[in-house]
């Protein structure tokens, strides 16, 4: 079986330092994909992470729940950070599978960018409300 709880407590304390162990969670070869990124591979894997580091101010994740499927699971989580000195939280989810050896080969991130983040935002907020206001069935 999988590594869920390690992975879990590795995201929960994620660091710049910590993203050294990536590999111990990840295979070789595994596949990431969010709404930004389609990567292959620990290196592209870690390239993501450390681009949420350059960018984002005291990045955490805050893990909610988590159900487990054979060698496969969904987790939800609330991920926080600032940009430009204001606080932000995305809701989002995240679906693993683990290889034989208990490493992630896939991790697909399910979130809606434009709710949890394009319409937070100063400049992109209003249309964004706007348009989601306008294709709103009520």
């Amino acid at each position: 079986m999988n590594s869920l709880a390690a992975l879990l407590d590795w995201y929960a304390t994620l660091t710049p330092a910590s993203l050294d162990r990536i590999a111990q969670f990840y295979a070789a070869d595994a596949h990431f994909r969010d709404p930004f990124n389609d990567v292959h591979g620990v290196p592209a894997i870690a390239t993501v992470f450390r681009h949420m580091f350059a960018h984002t101010e005291a990045p955490r994740f805050e893990i909610a729940e988590r159900i487990e499927q054979g060698e496969q699971a969904f987790v939800t989580w609330t991920f926080h950070f600032g940009l430009r000195g204001r606080a932000y939280a995305v809701a989002g989810g995240s679906h693993l599978r683990f290889g034989a050896d208990g490493r992630v080969i896939m991790h697909r991130d399910y979130w809606d960018a434009a709710e949890e983040l394009w319409q937070q935002l100063p400049v992109l907020g209003p249309p964004v409300r706007w348009l989601r206001k306008r294709f709103r069935a009520a």
